[in-house]
């Protein structure tokens, strides 16, 4: 378990606490600060993946940490940026995102559960998806919205894109799944399942 790869995973959520500490500082530059700090944590998502193909290192541990942290860094980033955002043209793609990684998370473990888990896994759109996410997060933290407002709409821009690639891969992982949504349930299977539930 304890592979170079995972070690950078759980070091990109032990980064997460010290991104929101910096981020509320009383300092000039605690904006680039956190943007920093953030960007370190994204540089770990590409290297952990690197170091795995690499080495050949690749862990059960690891596959289900990668997306966890992931999705925990992007959900922290947005939920912070709602503090120096607080409008609803902010808060329609932060719940978007957020609300797909919900949504997608509990559509893997179902799946897992019907055996099928390969068939939701990770999409080129959805690597594409998280690269946006990260720079349109990168660059809302670095800027002052006040002082920069053409930078902070840049990174608004960035995020509505990646929201729109957030809904499609959501889209594309929905339909890799419909045949089990659409599938008649053999009724015997369906009443262990129920006397199981009621035990």
């Amino acid at each position: 378990m304890w592979t170079l790869p995972n070690i950078l995973t759980l070091f990109r959520i032990a980064l997460i606490p010290i991104i929101i500490g910096v981020f509320y500082l009383p300092w000039e530059w605690h904006h680039i600060a956190s943007a920093a700090i953030f960007a370190l944590a994204a540089g770990t998502d590409w290297l952990d993946g690197y170091l795995a193909r690499r080495l050949n290192q690749f862990t059960p541990f690891g596959a289900f940490l990668d997306p966890v942290a992931d999705k925990l860094i992007v959900a922290a980033a947005l939920i912070l940026l709602l503090e120096s955002h607080p409008t609803p043209l902010f808060a329609l793609p932060a719940l978007v995102i957020i609300s797909r990684e919900i949504v997608i998370s509990a559509l893997r473990e179902w799946m897992a559960e019907l055996g099928n888990r390969t068939s939701v896994a990770v999409s080129y759109v959805g690597k594409i998806k998280t690269t946006l996410q990260m720079i349109a997060i990168g660059v809302l933290l670095a800027v002052d919205p006040v002082a920069h407002p053409m930078w902070d709409q840049i990174g608004i821009g960035l995020l509505y894109i990646a929201a729109l690639l957030t809904l499609w891969s959501m889209v594309i992982y929905l339909k890799a799944a419909w045949p089990e949504f659409s599938r008649v349930p053999d009724p015997e299977a369906s009443a262990q399942v129920n006397d199981t539930e009621q035990d």
